[in-house]
């Protein structure tokens, strides 16, 4: 029998992915685990009033189905990969330093700093670096100027929560914008329609494409591979920009404290292809929005090309709300967006491979170990049939990696042997790319299995 829904069944099936909103009150507060992600802390068998309509992942809740119609109910455009909206686009920011300052286009500073300067909000809630002393480099706050916003800008894959910025919306009137990846616009859009401060306050909700949560160990790596004290690091870059290079060229920069720099490009880590989930948050598991399905706007990266080969980078933006789809066509016409309107399968097509792990890889997921003591209910049918017996492994190599990276890296951790963790990626990757791109013993076993012919070159 399944668990009642309280936050410990939702800690304990592995669905939290630490948003914060049930950790408002003296009862419960954030924590963070000893793999490096956050959790709510105390009273975690007496759930809060509303509490199983308000979790993200609560069977309970409404899903993202659900909460567009009622928010977006005449978006002329519905399509099941990228939900309802009223335009779509692929461009950058015409004007100021935007684009430049951002990790793709600008469009989510530029918009978040026009909702101010029009007077449509008094704040918004975002993800912003701090200082870095205490190992945390980044925390959501409020910002109420441009140049706060501004320093906001750039992507931040480390684990926060909205706990703090919610109490500090609740205690100070005023109309608020928040920032987030999918599940968190999910949560805030859930909370606003339990609780009336929040539902009259925040005022607009400004979604990111999202591939998957990491944990704070990802830091870790780098400082591992390196070769830097990470007890030093005080400032994380995990995408550095640079015009010379294609946009999807990542790469690391850590700051140290007396200064100093150190950087790598992504594919020269362990573990840096994103796909294969390193250091994965567990809940990203059971989610089945890739675009914030429930935003008024939503921003991803333009990864086709040409666009995905400028490095001065380009964002796609899915527009909902009739306000924002007003909002950002007055600036195009003006010459301050440069921005070309897309259809929903060009949307998609940028997002192509998380939508394969959030539409097939979840059904696959959900029939072959789906979580345990809450009966999770997802947009997405269990399934399992007709999938390759190749696609199959790399779901549960992706499922596998994710989960013992985590262990792994705490391993490394306690007995001082970063090696232990950087050699294991290593071979984990190895085995991945083989089963994705027939590399190898690996992948040549499995076309021989399936019949595919060997590939040149």
């Amino acid at each position: 029998m399944a668990d009642a829904v309280t936050p410990r069944a939702i800690v304990r099936a592995g669905l939290c992915i630490g948003c914060g909103g049930c950790a408002t009150s003296a009862e419960r507060t954030m924590r963070w685990t000893r793999h490096g992600l956050r959790e709510p802390a105390g009273a975690l068998d007496r759930a809060p009033p509303g509490f199983d309509r308000t979790c993200p992942f609560s069977p309970a809740a409404r899903d993202e189905d659900a909460i567009a119609a009622e928010r977006f109910p005449h978006a002329p455009i519905r399509d099941p990969r990228i939900g309802r909206f009223e335009r779509a686009y692929v461009g950058h920011v015409a004007e100021g330093g935007f684009r430049a300052g951002g990790s793709s286009g600008g469009l989510v500073s530029w918009v978040a700093t026009e909702l101010l300067r029009t007077g449509r909000i008094d704040g918004v809630a975002h993800v912003a670096p701090t200082d870095g002393a205490d190992g945390v480099f980044f925390r959501y706050g409020i910002s109420r100027t441009p140049g706060q916003v501004a320093a906001g800008a750039r992507s931040r894959y480390f684990p926060v929560d909205l706990a703090a910025v919610l109490d500090e919306i609740r205690r100070v009137p005023g109309r608020y914008a928040i920032v987030g990846v999918p599940c968190f616009i999910k949560a805030v859009n859930l909370l606003r329609a339990q609780d009336p401060l929040i539902g009259e306050r925040v005022t607009h909700l400004l979604g990111l494409f999202c591939g998957h949560m990491k944990s704070a160990r990802f830091v870790d790596s780098f400082a591992w591979q390196l070769d830097v004290p990470k007890d030093d690091v005080r400032a994380v870059e995990y995408r550095r920009k640079d015009e010379g290079r294609p946009a999807n060229w990542y790469t690391a920069q850590l700051t140290l404290a007396d200064g100093r720099q150190a950087s790598r490009d992504w594919w020269h880590l362990a573990d840096g292809d994103w796909g294969a989930g390193f250091f994965q948050a567990s809940a990203c598991n059971w989610c089945d929005d890739v675009v914030a399905e429930t935003a008024d706007i939503a921003f991803g990266d333009a990864w086709v090309e040409p666009y995905s080969s400028d490095g001065r980078g380009t964002n796609v933006a899915v527009v909902r709300s009739p306000e924002l789809r007003d909002l950002i066509a007055g600036a195009v016409a003006d010459g301050r967006l440069t921005l070309s309107p897309v259809d929903s399968d060009f949307i998609a097509e940028t997002q192509a491979a998380g939508l394969r792990q959030r539409r097939e890889g979840l059904a696959y997921r959900l029939a072959w170990r789906p979580p345990r003591g809450v009966a999770i209910r997802k947009r997405v049918a269990p399934s399992r049939s007709g999938l390759p017996w190749r696609r199959r492994l790399v779901y549960r190599a992706r499922f596998a990696i994710a989960r013992w990276s985590h262990r792994v890296a705490r391993a490394a951790q306690v007995t001082g042997r970063p090696s232990l963790y950087v050699g294991w990626a290593g071979a984990a990757l190895a085995l991945y790319q083989g089963l994705i791109y027939h590399r190898g013993r690996v992948g040549r076993w499995f076309d021989r299995l399936e019949g595919i012919p060997p590939q040149d070159g």
